[in-house]
């Protein structure tokens, strides 16, 4: 009886391995590189706690799995994480604008690698799309609810600027020709003050600039608009202006 359990036992014990060993490979951050193919974002809920509190739980529903940076614009942003791929998405639940024009405290600037939430003309309107600064746009401080800052492998973003791209719908020369896919974003061990890190695996293909965005590129100069979030139901010229985010 004994050699029965003792055999049970390690029959049970090899079963565990196996499944752990699975789980393993079916984890997309286990072969995953920051600086790569993958980036590290730090979240500051002192700062922007309900800001914070949404993209973390989305993070871990797997909302942003699959989903695309659908607008990459030279020295400015690098927008995503809208279901619909085209900067009209949401993910029905709005959340209030943390920044000073509505009456938050947000102290975290608008500087390069800073992560904040686009948004339509309501303040109140960021729901899920986020862009991550390229340079330093802090005359969107006070109107725009930043919360994060890439920390580690910026440089992958900076790499979103080598794919091909042609005029999106702002009139700048944004949309990615091949899609840059978030493969997989999850959380990970907080940094040593306690905060919340999301790591994002993306998939870019970088290439040759297309003869198609080289000749539009001569006729149109992007307008420094900043990135939006605008609801199917609003048209598209909606939170549209010179220094807002579109």
């Amino acid at each position: 009886m004994r050699i029965c359990k003792c055999a049970a036992a390690a029959v049970s014990a090899v079963m565990a391995l196996s499944l752990l060993a699975g789980c393993s490979e079916d984890d997309p951050l286990e072969e995953a590189v920051v600086g790569k193919d993958s980036f590290i974002m730090t979240l500051y809920p002192d700062i922007a706690p309900i800001t914070c509190a949404n993209f973390q739980s989305l993070v871990e529903e797997g909302f942003y799995n699959g989903l695309t940076f659908h607008r990459v614009v030279d020295e400015f942003v690098a927008q995503g994480g809208d279901p619909s791929g085209d900067g009209t998405g949401g993910s029905g639940k709005a959340i209030t604008g943390e920044f000073s024009e509505n009456g938050v405290n947000n102290t975290l600037s608008h500087t390069r690698g800073t992560v904040s939430m686009a948004r339509a003309d309501d303040y109140n309107s960021a729901t899920c799309q986020f862009f991550i600064c390229y340079t330093d746009l802090t005359y969107l401080d006070g109107t725009y609810a930043s919360f994060g800052v890439v920390t580690e492998g910026m440089e992958v973003v900076d790499g979103f600027l080598d794919v091909p791209r042609s005029v999106g719908r702002m009139g700048e020369i944004s949309v990615p020709d091949t899609p840059i896919v978030i493969e997989h974003a999850a959380m990970i061990e907080s940094d040593s003050a306690g905060n919340p890190r999301v790591q994002f695996v993306v998939d870019v293909k970088p290439g040759e600039a297309s003869e198609k965005e080289t000749d539009t590129a001569a006729e149109t100069a992007p307008p420094e608009t900043a990135p939006s979030e605008t609801s199917s139901t609003e048209t598209e010229t909606a939170a549209v202006s010179e220094e807002s985010v579109g």
